[in-house]
């Protein structure tokens, strides 16, 4: 988002104004955003919630680390205490009450099994989904067996698992994560790395391009709606493009 290290470097404008860029390039698909800690108490929790579906998120994942938090899979995380957890998604649910005909998806994300034990983290996603979250979320699940545990435990509460190559998490496919009850499932993001990579070394987009053009390219951006809004208007400016 800012060519940035996960260090909670990025604000809640950032994230807002990317989210809202994000929803808007199709706004029939769900969008799940990340909204780290919430960006402060209970208020600003709230605000964040208000502001996320405002933007047209679907769903937002708010968990418990510190303030000054960083990527679930790096080492060192400190983790906020269980009422104040508890108090975010608290909050989060009260901010959804309050929107008329607001159903945005909220999601309790705990960081805590890497230092406190998947106990731990597992007590607190139950006293989230107590309070009104409507998803779980373990962070940095270790192997199969704490995944499956996890899934389990928190029936019928639906389970995200986020896959990182290189992380905490193995790398699960979405076949097999969907195979052992997962119902959502991050993809890794290095499919990016490697379309920048190939610029970098061969001095051209060919292989990354695949044979798309540059009218292909913008339909994936939504071209044809625009034209055809442009028409719907009476419009003649895009008949040749």
């Amino acid at each position: 988002m800012l060519g940035q290290p996960d260090l909670a470097i990025a604000t809640q404008n950032d994230f807002v104004q990317n989210a809202t860029m994000i929803a808007g390039l199709s706004p029939e698909t769900p969008l799940i955003c990340d909204a780290d800690t919430g960006f402060g108490g209970p208020v600003m929790v709230a605000r964040t919630v208000t502001a996320y579906a405002r933007a047209g998120v679907a769903g937002l994942h708010i968990e418990d680390q510190v303030q000054s938090k960083r990527c679930g899979h790096l080492l060192g995380k400190q983790i906020a205490s269980v009422s104040d957890f508890i108090a975010r998604i608290r909050a989060a649910v009260a901010a959804r009450a309050r929107l008329p005909g607001c159903d945005i998806v909220l999601i309790a994300r705990t960081d805590a099994a890497q230092s406190l034990g998947l106990d731990e983290a597992l007590k607190r996603l139950k006293l989230a989904i107590e309070v009104g979250a409507d998803v779980a979320f373990l962070e940095g699940v270790r192997n199969r067996e704490e995944l499956v545990r996890t899934i389990k435990e928190l029936s019928p509460t639906p389970v995200l698992l986020n896959v990182v190559h290189g992380g905490s998490t193995p790398d699960f496919t979405v076949e097999d994560a969907k195979a052992l009850g997962v119902k959502i499932v991050i993809p890794a993001i290095h499919g990016i790395r490697e379309a920048l990579q190939s610029l970098k070394t061969s001095g051209s987009d060919v292989q990354s391009a695949m044979g798309m053009s540059p009218k292909q390219f913008f339909q994936v951006l939504g071209l044809d709606e625009a034209i055809q809004i442009d028409k719907v208007a009476g419009g003649e400016t895009y008949n040749d493009v």
